[in-house]
């Protein structure tokens, strides 16, 4: 779902609530299942999810915000993840990311007016020896630089 497109209803929210409501623990499979439809979790859910588990709309918050894969909000139709482990940071991933988000405008989480590219932090992509690296839409990337990043960018329309 594009940050263009309209929220889903309450009567969709409830229907993901309600086929995952059976199982034990089932606030992870429900945001994992929102998540996956909507390409975000819509804030409209945060409330009967609340409701639904008998637990408090700060709890249902605070789970989102403790897993950086949840978005509140639509992203663009690319995600660049740039790592931010000391091993890509000693090798000049710092200085990748803060190149980046200046060219591009943004902050972390970040999504260019256009919507193409959304820019976030990750925390390590297993690719030490291979830094500075990134995750383009699920695929890793390393050895980058800033003339491989602004092709990526170019690429992917920002």
């Amino acid at each position: 779902m594009r940050q263009d497109q309209p929220q889903p209803s309450v009567e969709d929210l409830k229907r993901i609530i309600d086929s995952h409501i059976h199982l034990e623990g089932p606030l992870l499979p429900i945001l994992h299942a929102m998540q996956s439809a909507y390409g975000h979790v819509p804030q409209d859910a945060v409330p009967l999810l609340a409701e639904a588990l008998n637990i408090g709309r700060a709890e249902v918050h605070g789970v989102m915000t403790f897993y950086h894969d949840f978005r509140e909000v639509p992203a663009g139709r690319h995600v660049v993840k740039i790592c931010r482990a000391e091993a890509c940071q000693a090798v000049g991933g710092e200085a990748l990311a803060e190149a980046t988000l200046k060219k591009l405008g943004l902050e972390w989480h970040g999504t260019t007016a256009n919507g193409a590219v959304t820019i976030e932090p990750v925390y390590c992509l297993g690719l030490c020896a291979c830094g500075p690296a990134a995750m383009v839409d699920g695929r890793v990337v390393g050895r980058l630089d800033g003339a491989r990043m602004d092709r990526i960018l170019a690429e992917a329309g920002a």
